[in-house]
């Protein structure tokens, strides 16, 4: 080869090459810490808003650097807060005029750990974004919690094995899972799936759930340009369902799958609490998603009650795939877990307690006999059979407790206002 061939190839290569390694470095620049006007990447700032890092963890089956290398097309902000590990990679959110409210809420709410938020702002930008949601996923955390009448120093550092000794609450500091649970967020159908494919090998275009055994934690990994995810209501709701599954499945540490219709109806509880028009529903392995437009769903639940085809709770806990729920079956454990909280809230916590976490006598973790546990646990906790507790919950439906101010006619018209 002469020279000047050399050249010329030499020349040609950096002209193919420039222009990704130029986007890697402006990628690079865009998600440096220091460009992050919530906290501005500044240590001091980071403790005093409860972030632990902006990325240079653990993630997936790698890590943050692997994860941004694979999905190099995309600007991840990377964000670690007390009890998850999150990337971002949505755009700049235009807040529209019936956003306003609750966002200048929320963000005044930041206030306390974020001084330099500016409420008012009309577009987000994605680091402020990011902060959003290790703030509400933090918030969720805490919620879960106090539903479950538990506290941190319930659960074990996670630095040494259980001991045998005393009652077994998992293997580490988060609800029992070693590792912080994690959350992946990206723009579109293909990016979901690339990661998805070399992370674990999965086939899918959907919302994915996986337990990541390697580092002890749990994953969810989804896209904007499913359903009506680019509004950050929906995704804020969506993102609510699948942490529910997911601290649910942690609870006292993910060794074995419990009963589908309190996952489902937990999730369903925490997203319809962020807003009634989006909700989120599972399905099995290759079926086509439950979808609804409902938002009143107290007058799908009165409903079904008033035809007698009711969901019976001898049935519901038997079901053993999502695909297996009908439509009525979402509405019934949404308001089945609904009335547990709010009328039995310790009840509803020891029923988990006893499910979550349970040993054999060689030590290991056990779900043998899981149906009939969760019947005796209604006994112990509720004194109810499966019928009885049928009969309360829809007693409770159809004649829901007064709060000040409300008389019967308006307590029997409660429900939300259907989307338009």
């Amino acid at each position: 080869m002469t020279r000047i061939t050399q050249l010329l190839s030499a020349l040609l290569l950096f002209a193919i090459c420039a222009p990704d390694a130029t986007a890697q470095r402006n990628k690079e620049k865009k998600n440096a810490p220091e460009n992050c006007m919530v906290c501005e990447g500044d240590p001091e700032a980071m403790a005093f808003g409860k972030i632990v890092s902006h990325g240079g963890f653990d993630f997936g089956r790698t890590d943050t650097d692997g994860v941004d290398k694979l999905l190099a097309n995309l600007d991840i902000r990377w964000i670690e807060s007390e009890h998850f590990q999150i990337g971002f990679a949505g755009p700049p959110y235009k807040v529209s005029t019936n956003e306003k409210k609750p966002v200048l809420a929320e963000l005044t709410e930041m206030l306390t750990l974020f001084p330099e938020i500016k409420p008012k702002q009309k577009v987000l930008d994605p680091w402020l974004r990011a902060h959003q949601y290790a703030y509400r996923c933090e918030k969720m955390y805490t919620r879960f919690m106090e539903i479950m009448e538990v506290t941190q120093d319930d659960f074990p550092k996670g630095i040494e094995q259980w001991d045998g000794i005393g009652t077994y609450w998992g293997e580490g500091p988060y609800l029992g899972q070693r590792h912080k649970y994690e959350i992946l967020i990206v723009p579109a159908e293909g990016d979901l799936s690339a990661y998805l494919s070399d992370q674990f090998g999965l086939q899918t275009k959907m919302t994915n759930r996986w337990n990541v055994v390697e580092f002890d934690t749990i994953s969810v990994t989804m896209h904007l340009r499913e359903g009506d995810r680019k509004k950050d209501m929906a995704l804020h709701g969506h993102v609510a369902f699948n942490i529910a599954h997911n601290l649910l499945d942690g609870f006292k540490h993910y060794s074995y799958d419990t009963q589908i219709w309190l996952h489902e109806g937990l999730g369903h509880y925490f997203e319809r609490k962020i807003s009634p028009k989006n909700n989120s529903f599972d399905s099995g392995e290759g079926s086509a998603s439950i979808t609804s437009k409902k938002a009143d769903w107290k007058a799908e639940v009165l409903k079904i009650i008033r035809t007698g085809e009711i969901p019976r709770m001898a049935e519901l806990v038997s079901i053993k795939n999502y695909a297996d729920l009908s439509l009525s079956d979402h509405y019934v454990t949404w308001s089945m877990v609904t009335f547990l909280i709010e009328m039995h809230p310790t009840a509803f916590a020891n029923i988990n307690k006893t499910i979550h976490g349970r040993l054999a006598a060689n030590g290991l973790q056990d779900s043998s006999n899981l149906n009939d546990i969760h019947r005796e646990a209604f006994k112990e906790e509720l004194g109810m059979s499966y019928n009885d507790f049928d009969s309360a919950w829809r007693e409770w439906a159809l004649h829901p407790p007064l709060v000040d101010g409300e008389d019967e006619d308006d307590a029997s018209k409660k429900g939300e206002p259907e989307e338009d």
